[in-house]
């Protein structure tokens, strides 16, 4: 009987671990433009193989194909017991919002937007100060002194690798011009590869060499367009270096797989910003680059990623200071 007893209490207890998400198998929701959207989504993918693949475990994952979906899908994941859920996307905060109050014993994680909670973990990034480097690379690059950026979905955010993007390319070549498009204002604008080459073909005809495209699909446009008209482009969020060997200077990496394999290891609620300092965002050198990125071009950009992260150069924030407001 004692023993009886003792085996109903272990019983008990693990019942409660398993509630807690103790036991639980972590999951990911992917947002609109899919898994292997070779942007955003796709990094958030990568940080997920390294956790299983070091682990051996197994992770639940989701997709969301419509905006309408996203609340229904965290709800499912949290339903199953799921823990932690990290949700990928500033789009999908209401449902992380909502859902996180209803299963308060679950852990849940958003990747690109804070939502406050004592079970939510918010993951975000110094895009600008990737942005910089990439358009310090970009001035460098440039033989026309003309440089463009093309953003995805017309929000603050975008605006934000788009200041800091300028604020690099000016640092290295304070008279260049510096076009900007925006593709749309919903969230089609993320996935319109159509869209971003006409942008592309418009900031080339106006005399653009380099194009950087924070657009997600979208820019998988743009580096076609910068590959069939002998100009160069700069890709975003993971190394996209290999989509146009030799027309891409680089890729500006926001380091998603990063945010979530490190969320999955080690979840702790509450903001985590990711900046040069931390490593959560860089530019990419690779075999596909390597021969566009002179040694004096290296040099030079690392010494302005040195003294960012000393505090030497100081990167404004489009979103806090008010900056690239024309």
């Amino acid at each position: 009987m004692p023993i009886f007893r003792h085996w109903i209490a272990a019983l008990a207890a693990g019942a409660c671990l398993v509630a807690a998400g103790a036991w639980a198998e972590p999951a990911i929701l992917y947002d609109v433009g899919g898994k292997f959207d070779k942007s955003f989504n796709e990094a958030a993918f990568y940080g997920m193989e390294k956790w299983k693949k070091e682990s051996g475990k197994k992770y639940l994952e989701l997709e969301v194909h419509k905006e309408s979906q996203r609340e229904q899908a965290v709800r499912s994941l949290a339903e199953k017991g799921a823990s932690p859920i990290i949700v990928v996307g500033f789009e999908q905060a209401a449902a992380v919002d909502k859902v996180s109050k209803e299963f308060p014993k679950l852990h849940f994680a958003i990747v690109d937007m804070v939502v406050e909670g004592p079970n939510v973990q918010s993951v975000v990034f110094k895009e600008h100060e990737g942005s910089f480097l990439v358009g310090a690379l970009a001035a460098m690059a440039s033989k026309t002194g003309k440089v463009g950026f093309i953003g995805g979905m017309d929000i603050p955010l975008i605006h934000r690798f788009g200041c800091g993007y300028e604020q690099g390319v000016r640092f290295v070549r304070p008279d260049a011009e510096v076009f900007s498009n925006m593709t749309g204002s919903t969230g089609a604008a993320w996935h319109d590869p159509a869209r971003g080459a006409e942008l592309a073909l418009k900031q080339f005809a106006r005399g653009a060499d380099v194009v950087f495209a924070a657009a997600g699909g979208t820019g998988v446009g743009v580096y076609q367009a910068a590959k069939e008209h002998g100009k160069l482009a700069i890709g975003v969020d993971i190394n996209q270096n290999y989509l146009q060997p030799g027309a891409m200077l680089t890729s500006m990496l926001k380091r998603v797989d990063v945010a979530v394999y490190n969320v999955t290891k080690d979840f702790t609620p509450g903001m985590l910003v990711l900046g040069l300092r931390e490593g959560g965002v860089d530019y990419a050198v690779d075999e596909n680059n390597a021969r566009l990125l002179t040694p004096e071009m290296r040099k030079r950009v690392e010494g302005i990623k040195a003294d960012i992260i000393r505090g030497k150069i100081s990167v404004a924030d489009y979103m806090a200071d008010n900056a690239c407001r024309y």
